[in-house]
């Protein structure tokens, strides 16, 4: 057998400008995902871990350590103590990565469902390595990664509600987003990065684009115009939006 991949990577050239992606059936008969990059292929499994491997016998190297951390909390009856070495941070690191490859290989193949398990997985490792880390660095080294997952992982959650036909649902998954990473600035004390932060703009860019195609539901802003008054305790202003709604549902339904 010629082991060359130089036929194999010219029938599929790598470009710069763009994400080539795209899905096969490996010898083994399960589907694979391949993405084209400029030293090669990467070939990725569509569960488990993308290299297919399974550290000391569990799904995933993250998947290990909860296990310590499950037999740490059930020996001492407290997590306290429970630590990551460097070492142990490394590999969680480089196990997000390959995560990484994959849900971006999802989200061109428009696989909403794939992108949003693996940026909700690789969200959970950032939280459990910024808890127990043992030293300061490795707390700190995967969380300016965050907005961009928490962006991805939106996208991704809003996609699916899109494509159920809910737009509306899919807007306010995305403010929910935007929030989210506006949290993760002012947690850090960087308030006013949040404003220059691209995760926030292609988020804003995406609602207003869902708002401008599809109208909303008039009920529904008079709803949240009522609660503004009740919060700001306007209760004439509430009444009347009241009624209007009434007026409307009224109508809806003897049309």
């Amino acid at each position: 057998m010629n082991e060359d991949l130089k036929p194999l990577l010219q029938d599929w050239p790598y470009d710069a400008g763009e994400i080539k992606v795209r899905k096969i059936t490996g010898v083994d008969g399960k589907e694979k995902i391949q993405m084209r990059i400029d030293l090669g292929v990467l070939q990725m499994e569509t569960r488990g871990r993308p290299d297919g491997q399974r550290p000391f016998g569990y799904e995933s190297y993250y998947d290990y350590q909860l296990a310590r951390l499950e037999q740490h909390t059930q020996d001492h009856g407290i997590s306290e103590g429970f630590a990551l070495s460097f070492e142990e941070c490394s590999q969680l690191r480089q196990e997000s990565l390959q995560y990484y490859y994959r849900y971006l290989s999802f989200f061109y193949l428009a696989d909403y469902a794939g992108v949003y398990r693996d940026t909700e997985r690789n969200l959970q490792l950032f939280d459990f390595v910024h808890t127990y880390a043992a030293e300061e660095e490795d707390r700190y080294l995967l969380e300016q990664y965050r907005p961009y997952v928490v962006m991805m992982n939106t996208r991704a959650k809003a996609y699916q509600r899109l494509n159920e036909q809910h737009a509306e649902e899919a807007v306010d998954i995305i403010i929910e987003g935007i929030n989210r990473i506006k949290t993760f600035f002012e947690n850090i004390g960087q308030s006013r990065l949040a404003e220059e932060c691209n995760e926030m703009s292609l988020l804003r860019q995406m609602a207003e684009e869902i708002l401008r195609t599809v109208p909303r539901d008039p009920v529904r802003d008079l709803r949240e115009e009522m609660n503004a008054a009740v919060a700001r305790e306007d209760y004439e202003r509430a009444a009347a939006l009241r009624d209007e709604i009434r007026s409307m549902e009224e109508s809806a339904r003897s049309s």
